[in-house]
């Protein structure tokens, strides 16, 4: 499969960029039930932003790197706000839209990325899940710390996703102590569109927390709601 074949995400950012008709990506999970991910989404407005990524934008300050841009909404409003703000993503076709708005935008792999130290580098929408498993979680804060200028911090949310275990009667369906609960598998698809399984992280603040110190970074809990929180982490 070429590479625009397995880019449904991107191409679903071109389609709806172009045609404006709502389109869904299909989200196929080893774990939990599937869902989707409806392409208009990913051009929400700011004030159709949820409240924990406006407060985060908030927070963005001297040169930023929002990775992981998908269609480019968080870096336009902060490019609005007069914030110095690159873009990086692994999908063809979100890079030719990114630049297409003219965003300063580069088809980079995180951890293939060699560009200069930033003020803010901006994981949302669980941008953290790139690490892919727990067990790679202090290598990749280890590589955004290294990216940090001396004053600098990383903001990401994630979502505690314990009670997607939970049974009817308040205990828990599997052994949470064998593996960490939120090593995920995803695949999606859209159209003629689809990615091989893939892993992806969501990791509870407390867990991200000891992560960060253990890479010499303090975490601190900026805002949540529900099982959803944001974390800013900055190094000691």
């Amino acid at each position: 499969m070429s590479d625009r074949l397995n880019d449904p995400m991107g191409k679903a950012i071109i389609d709806f960029a172009r045609t404006h008709e709502e389109e869904n990506i299909d989200v196929i999970s080893d774990i939990c039930e599937d869902d989707i991910i409806p392409a208009s989404y990913l051009f929400r407005s700011y004030d159709e932003m949820p409240k924990l990524e406006q407060f985060a934008l908030s927070k963005c300050t001297g040169r930023t790197l929002d990775i992981g841009a998908a269609a480019g909404m968080h870096a336009e409003y902060l490019v609005e706000q007069g914030i110095d703000v690159e873009v990086i993503d692994i999908s063809k076709n979100s890079i030719e839209h990114l630049k297409s708005k003219s965003l300063k935008a580069r088809e980079v792999d995180f951890f293939e990325y060699d560009g200069i130290a930033y003020d803010t580098l901006l994981f949302l929408m669980n941008g953290i899940g790139i690490a892919k498993n727990l067990a790679n979680l202090e290598n990749t804060l280890l590589r955004a710390k290294g990216m940090l200028n001396e004053n600098g911090k990383i903001l990401c949310d994630s979502a505690d996703i314990k009670y997607l275990y939970e049974a009817n009667d308040g205990g828990m369906w599997v052994d949470l102590n064998t593996t960490y609960y939120g090593n995920f598998k995803f695949q999606m698809k859209y159209k003629d569109h689809e990615t091989d399984w893939f892993e992806w992280l969501y990791v509870d603040f407390d867990t991200l927390a000891e992560a960060a110190k253990n890479v010499g970074m303090i975490a601190t809990k900026m805002y949540e709601e529900d099982d959803q929180y944001l974390a800013e982490l900055k190094i000691v």
